[in-house]
């Protein structure tokens, strides 16, 4: 097995609907995944965007893992954070190190970005342990609370701003 590491570009395009495939099976979830995939064009604009980074894990030009992640620019100093939006490795690739690999090519780019830091959540069920071990290895433990806050408003709320 030769592992490469990509990072993806905006030619990239089959190679970021492939990761969208792999990340579908890890995580059953092939609805959200593939259900509506992004057309060639928006790929590009995002693969091309200063923001937005994907990275590939690949065996003979086939994806075995992948990471998704964004910069953060901050606005209290001349910095930024990465966040780690989703890390997978196919089922039989994994404990092979590639998570870790993945992860420090982004430590390296993080650096290049003049982030100060990366940071990823996991949820504390049972399938999310090797997860959770493997930033354990990697990083500091944080507990946090992390609340999803619907994008509709609250109509009483609305109203009472005008």
């Amino acid at each position: 097995m030769s592992v490469t590491i990509h990072h993806l570009a905006p030619a990239d395009t089959e190679l970021m609907n492939a990761l969208l495939a792999m990340f579908g099976e890890v995580f059953d979830d092939m609805e959200t995944y593939t259900g509506r995939r992004p057309s060639a064009d928006y790929l590009q604009r995002l693969l091309g965007g200063e923001t937005f980074i994907a990275l590939a894990a690949l065996d003979n030009n086939e994806v075995i893992g992948g990471l998704a992640a964004y910069e953060l620019k901050k606005f209290e100093q001349e910095r930024s954070e990465i966040y780690i939006y989703d890390l997978a490795v196919a089922t039989n690739y994994r404990r092979q190190g590639i998570a870790t690999a993945l992860i420090e090519r982004l430590k390296v780019m993080a650096s290049e970005r003049g982030a100060y830091v990366i940071f990823v959540q996991a949820d504390t069920g049972v399938e999310d342990e090797p997860a959770i071990a493997l930033y354990d290895k990697l990083g500091v433990r944080e507990n946090v609370l992390h609340f999803d806050i619907p994008v509709e408003p609250d109509q009483e709320s609305a109203q009472g701003e005008q």
